[in-house]
Protein backbone atom coordinates (compact mmCIF):
# COMPACT_ATOMS: atom_id res chain seq x y z
CA UNK A 1 0.00 0.00 0.00
CA UNK A 2 1.05 3.88 -0.13
CA UNK A 3 2.53 5.74 2.16
CA UNK A 4 0.50 8.27 3.61
CA UNK A 5 0.54 11.81 2.24
CA UNK A 6 -1.31 14.86 2.57
CA UNK A 7 -2.95 18.08 0.62
CA UNK A 8 0.25 19.51 -0.66
CA UNK A 9 0.56 22.92 1.61
CA UNK A 10 -2.32 21.81 4.72
CA UNK A 11 0.11 20.26 6.84
CA UNK A 12 -0.15 16.98 8.51
CA UNK A 13 -3.14 14.87 7.87
CA UNK A 14 -5.83 15.14 10.17
CA UNK A 15 -6.54 11.34 11.37
CA UNK A 16 -9.71 9.80 12.57
CA UNK A 17 -9.47 8.17 16.08
CA UNK A 18 -7.84 4.43 15.48
CA UNK A 19 -5.58 5.59 12.50
CA UNK A 20 -7.32 6.63 9.54
CA UNK A 21 -6.30 9.32 7.57
CA UNK A 22 -9.67 11.68 7.32
CA UNK A 23 -9.47 12.75 3.08
CA UNK A 24 -11.09 15.94 3.95
CA UNK A 25 -12.80 16.98 0.70
CA UNK A 26 -14.03 20.71 1.88
CA UNK A 27 -10.35 21.12 1.81
CA UNK A 28 -9.65 20.42 -1.33
CA UNK A 29 -12.35 21.64 -3.01
CA UNK A 30 -11.80 24.77 -1.53
CA UNK A 31 -8.34 24.34 -3.56
CA UNK A 32 -10.19 23.60 -6.66
CA UNK A 33 -12.90 26.46 -6.52
CA UNK A 34 -9.98 28.81 -6.31
CA UNK A 35 -8.09 27.11 -9.27
CA UNK A 36 -11.49 27.68 -11.36
CA UNK A 37 -11.70 31.18 -9.84
CA UNK A 38 -8.38 32.53 -11.37
CA UNK A 39 -9.13 30.41 -14.53
CA UNK A 40 -12.72 32.22 -15.09
CA UNK A 41 -11.16 35.78 -14.31
CA UNK A 42 -8.41 34.81 -16.92
CA UNK A 43 -10.95 33.56 -19.69
CA UNK A 44 -13.43 36.49 -18.87
CA UNK A 45 -10.48 38.93 -19.46
CA UNK A 46 -9.64 37.43 -22.75
CA UNK A 47 -13.11 36.77 -24.13
CA UNK A 48 -15.47 39.63 -22.84
CA UNK A 49 -17.62 37.57 -21.15
CA UNK A 50 -17.20 34.72 -17.98
CA UNK A 51 -17.95 31.51 -18.60
CA UNK A 52 -21.66 30.81 -18.23
CA UNK A 53 -23.26 27.99 -16.29
CA UNK A 54 -27.45 27.50 -16.72
CA UNK A 55 -28.83 24.86 -14.52
CA UNK A 56 -32.52 23.66 -14.98
CA UNK A 57 -34.42 21.93 -11.82
CA UNK A 58 -38.35 20.58 -12.80
CA UNK A 59 -40.93 20.43 -9.48
CA UNK A 60 -40.22 21.36 -5.98
CA UNK A 61 -38.05 18.74 -4.83
CA UNK A 62 -36.46 19.59 -1.44
CA UNK A 63 -33.14 17.93 -1.61
CA UNK A 64 -33.01 19.22 -5.64
CA UNK A 65 -33.77 22.65 -4.08
CA UNK A 66 -31.22 22.99 -2.11
CA UNK A 67 -28.18 21.20 -4.35
CA UNK A 68 -29.25 23.67 -7.40
CA UNK A 69 -28.60 26.61 -4.55
CA UNK A 70 -25.31 25.77 -3.74
CA UNK A 71 -24.56 24.96 -6.96
CA UNK A 72 -25.52 28.50 -8.52
CA UNK A 73 -23.99 30.01 -5.33
CA UNK A 74 -20.76 28.45 -5.97
CA UNK A 75 -20.64 29.01 -9.46
CA UNK A 76 -21.17 32.97 -8.18
CA UNK A 77 -18.45 32.70 -6.38
CA UNK A 78 -16.46 31.56 -9.05
CA UNK A 79 -16.79 34.24 -11.14
CA UNK A 80 -18.90 31.87 -13.90
CA UNK A 81 -22.44 33.33 -14.83
CA UNK A 82 -25.32 31.40 -13.57
CA UNK A 83 -28.78 31.00 -14.96
CA UNK A 84 -31.21 29.39 -13.32
CA UNK A 85 -34.27 27.68 -14.62
CA UNK A 86 -36.74 26.69 -12.22
CA UNK A 87 -39.79 24.78 -14.32
CA UNK A 88 -42.94 23.71 -12.52
CA UNK A 89 -43.64 19.97 -12.09
CA UNK A 90 -46.51 20.27 -14.80
CA UNK A 91 -43.79 21.29 -17.24
CA UNK A 92 -43.94 18.99 -20.17
CA UNK A 93 -41.45 16.75 -21.98
CA UNK A 94 -41.83 18.82 -25.10
CA UNK A 95 -41.35 22.51 -23.45
CA UNK A 96 -38.45 21.03 -21.50
CA UNK A 97 -36.97 19.98 -24.71
CA UNK A 98 -37.68 23.13 -26.27
CA UNK A 99 -35.59 25.10 -23.21
CA UNK A 100 -32.51 22.39 -23.58
CA UNK A 101 -32.35 23.37 -27.50
CA UNK A 102 -32.48 27.20 -26.88
CA UNK A 103 -30.26 26.70 -24.27
CA UNK A 104 -27.87 24.68 -26.83
CA UNK A 105 -28.02 27.59 -28.71
CA UNK A 106 -27.28 30.56 -26.41
CA UNK A 107 -23.95 32.06 -26.76
CA UNK A 108 -24.08 32.95 -22.83
CA UNK A 109 -23.89 29.37 -22.05
CA UNK A 110 -21.34 27.22 -22.01
CA UNK A 111 -22.13 24.61 -19.42
CA UNK A 112 -25.82 22.86 -19.09
CA UNK A 113 -26.98 21.15 -16.41
CA UNK A 114 -30.41 19.33 -15.56
CA UNK A 115 -31.04 18.49 -12.14
CA UNK A 116 -32.26 14.77 -11.37
CA UNK A 117 -34.57 13.11 -10.66
CA UNK A 118 -36.78 14.43 -12.86
CA UNK A 119 -40.41 13.95 -11.98
CA UNK A 120 -42.63 10.94 -13.39
CA UNK A 121 -43.23 10.79 -16.98
CA UNK A 122 -40.49 13.12 -18.26
CA UNK A 123 -38.25 10.89 -20.15
CA UNK A 124 -34.93 11.41 -18.23
CA UNK A 125 -32.52 10.06 -21.30
CA UNK A 126 -34.25 11.89 -23.71
CA UNK A 127 -33.88 15.09 -21.71
CA UNK A 128 -30.39 13.91 -20.96
CA UNK A 129 -29.65 13.38 -24.66
CA UNK A 130 -30.88 16.45 -26.10
CA UNK A 131 -28.27 18.36 -24.28
CA UNK A 132 -25.11 19.64 -26.70
CA UNK A 133 -22.05 17.24 -25.68
CA UNK A 134 -19.91 20.40 -25.71
CA UNK A 135 -21.97 21.82 -22.81
CA UNK A 136 -22.59 18.58 -20.61
CA UNK A 137 -20.75 19.83 -17.73
CA UNK A 138 -22.32 16.91 -15.99
CA UNK A 139 -20.76 14.36 -18.15
CA UNK A 140 -23.85 11.72 -18.80
CA UNK A 141 -24.10 12.59 -22.42
CA UNK A 142 -23.64 9.06 -24.44
CA UNK A 143 -21.04 10.76 -26.00
CA UNK A 144 -18.93 12.09 -23.26
CA UNK A 145 -18.78 8.61 -21.59
CA UNK A 146 -18.16 6.80 -24.81
CA UNK A 147 -14.88 9.04 -24.57
CA UNK A 148 -13.79 8.17 -21.61
CA UNK A 149 -14.17 4.87 -22.51
CA UNK A 150 -11.84 5.39 -24.95
CA UNK A 151 -9.27 7.09 -22.73
CA UNK A 152 -10.05 10.32 -25.01
CA UNK A 153 -11.81 12.26 -21.72
CA UNK A 154 -13.62 15.62 -22.75
CA UNK A 155 -16.30 16.24 -20.41
CA UNK A 156 -16.40 14.09 -17.33
CA UNK A 157 -18.98 12.54 -14.40
CA UNK A 158 -18.37 15.11 -11.36
CA UNK A 159 -18.34 13.19 -8.81
CA UNK A 160 -16.17 9.75 -10.16
CA UNK A 161 -13.52 12.91 -11.39
CA UNK A 162 -13.93 14.22 -8.15
CA UNK A 163 -13.05 10.78 -6.68
CA UNK A 164 -10.06 10.89 -8.59
CA UNK A 165 -8.70 14.26 -8.11
CA UNK A 166 -8.69 13.76 -4.08
CA UNK A 167 -7.42 10.70 -4.08
CA UNK A 168 -4.30 12.39 -6.09
CA UNK A 169 -4.12 15.40 -3.59
CA UNK A 170 -3.58 12.76 -0.80
CA UNK A 171 -0.58 10.87 -2.75
CA UNK A 172 -3.23 7.63 -3.11
CA UNK A 173 -0.75 5.72 -6.45
CA UNK A 174 -4.15 4.65 -7.82
CA UNK A 175 -1.85 2.09 -11.05
CA UNK A 176 -1.74 -0.69 -10.18
CA UNK A 177 -4.25 -0.44 -7.50
CA UNK A 178 -7.16 -3.46 -6.52
CA UNK A 179 -10.14 -1.29 -6.77
CA UNK A 180 -13.75 -2.27 -6.08
CA UNK A 181 -16.75 -0.26 -6.83
CA UNK A 182 -19.85 -1.24 -4.88
CA UNK A 183 -23.08 0.03 -7.18
CA UNK A 184 -23.17 0.28 -11.10
CA UNK A 185 -25.57 3.24 -11.94
CA UNK A 186 -24.41 5.20 -15.36
CA UNK A 187 -24.34 8.18 -12.59
CA UNK A 188 -21.45 7.00 -10.67
CA UNK A 189 -20.30 3.31 -10.55
CA UNK A 190 -20.02 2.96 -14.46
CA UNK A 191 -18.19 5.81 -15.03
CA UNK A 192 -16.27 5.72 -11.62
CA UNK A 193 -14.89 2.57 -13.46
CA UNK A 194 -13.83 3.96 -16.63
CA UNK A 195 -12.04 6.87 -14.25
CA UNK A 196 -9.98 4.13 -12.44
CA UNK A 197 -9.11 1.89 -15.18
CA UNK A 198 -8.07 5.63 -16.93
CA UNK A 199 -5.66 5.63 -13.95
CA UNK A 200 -4.66 2.23 -14.53
CA UNK A 201 -6.22 0.81 -11.39
CA UNK A 202 -7.78 -3.11 -11.54
CA UNK A 203 -11.42 -2.62 -11.21
CA UNK A 204 -14.25 -4.43 -10.48
CA UNK A 205 -17.43 -3.66 -10.35
CA UNK A 206 -20.04 -4.82 -7.99
CA UNK A 207 -23.80 -4.79 -8.19
CA UNK A 208 -26.98 -6.79 -7.46
CA UNK A 209 -25.53 -9.27 -9.10
CA UNK A 210 -22.12 -10.00 -7.44
CA UNK A 211 -22.27 -13.42 -5.85
CA UNK A 212 -19.30 -12.49 -3.04
CA UNK A 213 -19.62 -8.65 -2.04
CA UNK A 214 -18.54 -9.28 1.28
CA UNK A 215 -14.88 -11.15 -0.38
CA UNK A 216 -14.65 -8.71 -3.21
CA UNK A 217 -14.75 -5.88 -1.10
CA UNK A 218 -12.49 -7.38 1.69
CA UNK A 219 -9.56 -7.95 -1.36
CA UNK A 220 -9.84 -4.21 -2.27
CA UNK A 221 -7.04 -1.89 -1.94
CA UNK A 222 -9.28 1.15 -2.65
CA UNK A 223 -13.84 0.82 -2.38
CA UNK A 224 -15.98 3.79 -3.92
CA UNK A 225 -18.77 3.05 -2.34
CA UNK A 226 -22.17 4.10 -4.30
CA UNK A 227 -25.32 2.23 -3.37
CA UNK A 228 -27.14 5.13 -1.53
CA UNK A 229 -28.33 3.17 1.52
CA UNK A 230 -27.33 4.01 5.12
CA UNK A 231 -24.06 1.43 6.41
CA UNK A 232 -24.42 -0.98 3.58
CA UNK A 233 -20.86 -1.85 3.52
CA UNK A 234 -19.74 -3.05 7.21
CA UNK A 235 -16.69 -1.84 8.28
CA UNK A 236 -15.38 -5.09 9.20
CA UNK A 237 -15.06 -5.80 5.37
CA UNK A 238 -12.79 -3.64 4.92
CA UNK A 239 -8.90 -4.91 4.05
CA UNK A 240 -6.68 -3.03 6.51
CA UNK A 241 -4.56 0.03 4.53
CA UNK A 242 -7.05 0.30 2.42
CA UNK A 243 -8.22 3.98 0.75
CA UNK A 244 -12.40 4.03 1.03
CA UNK A 245 -14.51 6.59 -1.09
CA UNK A 246 -17.60 6.64 0.16
CA UNK A 247 -19.91 8.43 -2.28
CA UNK A 248 -23.75 7.80 -0.40
CA UNK A 249 -25.63 10.45 1.58
CA UNK A 250 -28.25 8.97 3.52
CA UNK A 251 -30.49 10.64 5.77
CA UNK A 252 -30.64 8.97 9.24
CA UNK A 253 -34.43 8.87 11.24
CA UNK A 254 -32.43 11.55 13.73
CA UNK A 255 -32.15 13.48 10.81
CA UNK A 256 -28.44 13.22 10.55
CA UNK A 257 -26.19 12.41 7.24
CA UNK A 258 -24.80 8.95 6.92
CA UNK A 259 -22.97 7.11 4.33
CA UNK A 260 -22.84 4.33 2.43
CA UNK A 261 -19.90 2.72 4.97
CA UNK A 262 -20.13 1.94 8.14
CA UNK A 263 -18.13 4.83 9.15
CA UNK A 264 -15.81 4.29 12.55
CA UNK A 265 -15.28 0.47 12.38
CA UNK A 266 -14.11 1.16 8.87
CA UNK A 267 -11.95 4.21 10.04
CA UNK A 268 -10.66 1.78 12.57
CA UNK A 269 -9.17 -0.49 9.77
CA UNK A 270 -8.97 1.81 6.63
CA UNK A 271 -5.75 3.91 6.03
CA UNK A 272 -7.43 6.72 3.82
CA UNK A 273 -11.36 7.17 4.57
CA UNK A 274 -14.32 9.89 3.57
CA UNK A 275 -16.26 11.41 6.07
CA UNK A 276 -20.21 11.94 4.97
CA UNK A 277 -21.19 14.79 4.62
CA UNK A 278 -17.95 16.86 3.76
CA UNK A 279 -15.88 14.24 1.60
CA UNK A 280 -16.94 13.52 -1.62
CA UNK A 281 -19.92 15.76 -2.04
CA UNK A 282 -17.74 19.32 -1.80
CA UNK A 283 -15.37 17.94 -4.68
CA UNK A 284 -18.82 17.11 -6.98
CA UNK A 285 -19.71 20.52 -6.76
CA UNK A 286 -16.09 21.73 -7.54
CA UNK A 287 -15.28 19.65 -10.36
CA UNK A 288 -18.84 20.82 -11.84
CA UNK A 289 -17.27 24.37 -11.57
CA UNK A 290 -13.90 23.12 -13.44
CA UNK A 291 -15.42 21.36 -16.15
CA UNK A 292 -17.75 24.82 -16.75
CA UNK A 293 -14.44 26.43 -17.61
CA UNK A 294 -13.27 23.68 -19.47
CA UNK A 295 -16.42 23.80 -21.90
CA UNK A 296 -15.96 27.70 -22.27
CA UNK A 297 -12.27 27.06 -23.43
CA UNK A 298 -13.19 24.69 -25.72
CA UNK A 299 -16.21 26.18 -27.19
CA UNK A 300 -13.93 29.45 -27.31
CA UNK A 301 -11.44 27.35 -29.16
CA UNK A 302 -8.94 27.43 -26.24
CA UNK A 303 -7.12 23.81 -24.76
CA UNK A 304 -9.08 23.33 -21.50
CA UNK A 305 -6.46 24.51 -19.54
CA UNK A 306 -5.47 27.08 -21.68
CA UNK A 307 -6.56 29.44 -18.49
CA UNK A 308 -4.30 27.90 -16.26
CA UNK A 309 -1.00 28.83 -18.75
CA UNK A 310 0.60 31.86 -17.21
Amino acid sequence: MNAPATVAGAGAPARVSGGAILLDGKAVAAKVRAEVGARAARFAANQGRPPGLAVVRVGEDPASAVYVRNKLKAAREAGIASFAHDLPVSVSETQLLTLINELNQDPRVDGILVQLPLPAGVNANRIMDAVDPAKDVDGFHPVNTGLLAQKRPRLRPCTPYGVIRLAQEYGIALPGMRATVVGASNIVGRPMALELLLARATVTVCHTGTRDLKGEVERAELVVAAVGKAGFIPGEWIRPGAAVFDVGINRTAAGTLTGDVEFEPAARRAGWITPVPGGIGPMTIAMLLSSAVDAACARAGLPSQWAEIA
